[in-house]
């Protein structure tokens, strides 16, 4: 066991650590101590990355000399920064097979672990990694495997789909990662886990991460990994209590327009926006500017003095919105801002806490308000669980609203300026402009405030309205996966009834429906088996995951009325216990529900003839028209 620097105390709940000293802990050694290459180093620059957090600064140097690991971290520390560049630091690219497997619980995480990986690799010519899921067309994943790919970033179905079909060759990796265990453990993949462990090579290095360590992830741990080395850290959790925080669910409208949106109807003095790289702050700031707001950019190309000079017009009211990076901002302190935007979410929840810091300060209050895309969610379970808060969700202006406020503004400013006075030329000019041309002064008024608007509309268009996805499933009521409690065992009988019965399904729920799949008792599946498979392939909370009820050869499971086609056929491919899901809807008897064909009309439904009625005849273009004639005699073929 190594000596491992002490992580400094958190100060008590409800204070702002000074930004600071945090952000250039004396504790923590800079990225250029840590012996990373100079490939690295540039694309930390670019990230925005200027010191590392304490995972970071434990994981990286043991990664490079080759330990194994057993990290207990929670999300949101900067694990993926921690593994990902320092085994990026050890690929051979002239090698094209996998190099690098990295296994995670879920599809939306193995997606974001796959571009941190691209994104550490920006400076590493001919790099290849690629992201494998359920619910995602094989047809592109295996055109990419028979290419060559270094790092191989995965669920543990489809990684186990993959090698069961020979597509996905582990038997050269270098090392191997474990990214939220126990989230794993939870889903049910942890037998997936171990199969994969069983099947890579047994020198290969080994990285655990977990935010809590049950027993069955110490085994695998004490089973698969060699003389690890163990770290453990917090998350940060100290947040201002006079900071109100909400967030807004990227969803179909442009996260410029909905950005424009709150602009118009908050009630702010001068807003600080984080982005996450120096060219999006320039672009960011130049869009605002366009539409008529005082903005500017703050990043670190550009010069010192510069740099002074916008931090002093924020102060003296010349600017009002300023477009930042984490470390451009680093120091900030200006009493003006009372709103703090997070356009791009923050990679760990210290660096969220940093950002909100600059409003709330010396016991004022302020606005903290978040941009959350569909796959961010699990980040903003992470800031709620580590900043002890429940962030409410933002809803987004109308368009009604917008126009309304737009309208009582452009009156305010003619009250204004009837009030300043000092009217006389203009008033007389319009007077001979009335007498000149015979046009009544409310025309030449309406004309001088068109000239006034310019080209720039002073209503927004009303947008259509957007085709609802996934049946909302992440617009409100559980925005994020860390809502989820005890999903799948609570819900199922099997374990009260190990020998299913005849017996026809409870009806749905409110609002759910009635789903069956091919796979039951008799294949050994269990309740988080089928959580873990529903949530992961087809990319639904498992919140929504209603009652299962497993049998002998198939299992009852209720999800949401309405559910969209795509995710349907994504489940219906879905593997579980060996198992194709094959899913198919019930009716209330459940029965399967049969669509009608194309060519059926639903609203004539044919019933049965009665005794002694006549049979009517069927479409002239059948070759065989019965009519009125006594049904033939079936022809028996001759032997």
């Amino acid at each position: 066991m190594v000596r491992l620097p002490v992580r400094p105390q958190p100060p008590p709940s409800g204070q702002i650590p000074h930004q600071d000293n945090q952000m250039t802990d004396p504790a923590l050694p800079s990225f250029r101590e840590l012996n990373l290459p100079a490939q690295m180093l540039s694309a930390i620059e670019a990230v925005g990355y200027e010191t590392p957090s304490p995972i970071q600064a434990q994981a990286i140097p043991l990664l490079l000399e080759g330990h194994d690991l057993f990290g207990h971290a929670p999300t949101g520390t900067g694990k993926t920064a921690a593994f990902a560049l320092p085994l990026l630091s050890r690929l051979d690219l002239s090698a094209k097979h996998v190099q690098v497997m990295t296994l995670c619980p879920t599809r939306e995480l193995a997606i974001q672990v796959a571009e941190a990986y691209q994104r550490y690799a920006s400076g590493i010519k001919g790099f290849h990694v690629l992201p494998i899921y359920g619910g995602a067309d094989y047809t592109g994943q295996l055109r990419a495997l028979q290419r060559g790919v270094h790092v191989v970033v995965g669920t543990p179905g489809r990684v186990m789909d993959h090698m069961r079909k020979g597509t996905l060759k582990l038997d050269k990796i270098q090392a191997m990662v474990l990214d939220e265990a126990d989230e794993m453990l939870r889903m049910g993949f942890i037998e997936e886990v171990q199969w994969i462990l069983e099947r890579t090579p047994t020198e290969r290095q080994t990285a655990l991460f977990s935010a809590t360590m049950p027993r069955e992830i110490q085994q695998i741990a004490r089973k698969h990994l060699r003389d690890p080395k163990e770290i453990s850290v917090k998350a940060l959790t100290a947040t201002a209590e006079t900071i109100r925080q909400r967030y807004w669910l990227v969803s179909g409208t442009h996260k410029l327009d909905a950005l424009t949106r709150i602009l118009e109807v908050e009630d702010f003095d001068a807003i600080l926006v984080f982005t996450r790289t120096k060219v999006r702050t320039t672009e960011l700031a130049e869009r605002l500017e366009a539409r008529g707001h005082a903005a500017a950019a703050l990043n670190g190309d550009m010069p010192q003095n510069q740099r002074e000079a916008m931090v002093n017009r924020l102060k003296n009211g010349s600017l009002d919105i300023l477009v930042a990076t984490d470390v451009a901002a680093r120091g900030l302190d200006v009493e003006r801002i009372s709103h703090v935007i997070n356009y791009d979410i923050p990679y760990d929840t210290e660096a969220y806490v940093h950002r909100i810091g600059r409003t709330g300060r010396a016991g004022r209050s302020g606005e903290a308000i978040l941009f959350v895309a569909p796959r961010e969610r699990r980040m903003l379970g992470a800031i709620e669980k580590a900043t002890r808060k429940k962030i409410d969700q933002l809803e987004l202006p109308s368009t009604e609203t917008v126009n309304n406020q737009r309208i009582s503004r452009f009156k305010q400013t003619i009250t204004d300026t009837l009030a300043a006075g000092e009217l006389g030329f203009m008033q007389g000019l319009v007077d001979q402009y009335q007498q000149e041309h015979d046009v009544p002064a409310a025309e030449i008024a309406a004309a001088l405030a068109q000239m006034a608007i310019g080209d720039q509309p002073l209503l927004m268009v009303p947008e259509r309205p957007q085709r609802r996805q996934n049946n909302d499933t992440g617009s409100s009521d559980r925005p994020h996966r860390s809502n989820r409690r005890d999903t799948g065992e609570r819900r199922s009988s099997s374990d009260r009834d190990k020998t299913p019965k005849k017996r026809n399904p409870p009806k749905a729920r409110e609002n759910s429906e009635r789903y069956r799949i091919e796979v039951g008792s008799q294949h050994g599946v269990q309740p988080a088996n089928i959580v873990g498979a529903i949530a992961n392939e087809a990319g639904l909370d498992a919140a929504h995951i209603g009652h299962i009820d497993i049998r002998e050869d198939f299992s009852v499971v209720e999800l949401p009325t309405g559910m969209p086609r795509d995710v349907l056929r994504d489940l219906k491919k879905a593997w579980v216990c060996g198992q194709k899901l094959a899913i198919t809807q019930l009716d209330s008897a459940g029965q399967p529900v049969r669509k009608p064909s194309k060519r059926h009309d639903p609203d004539k439904v044919r019933s049965k003839p009665a005794a002694g009625d006549k049979v009517r005849s069927k479409p002239a273009r059948k070759k065989h028209n019965r009519g009125d004639a006594p049904p033939k005699k079936r022809n028996v073929p001759k032997r």
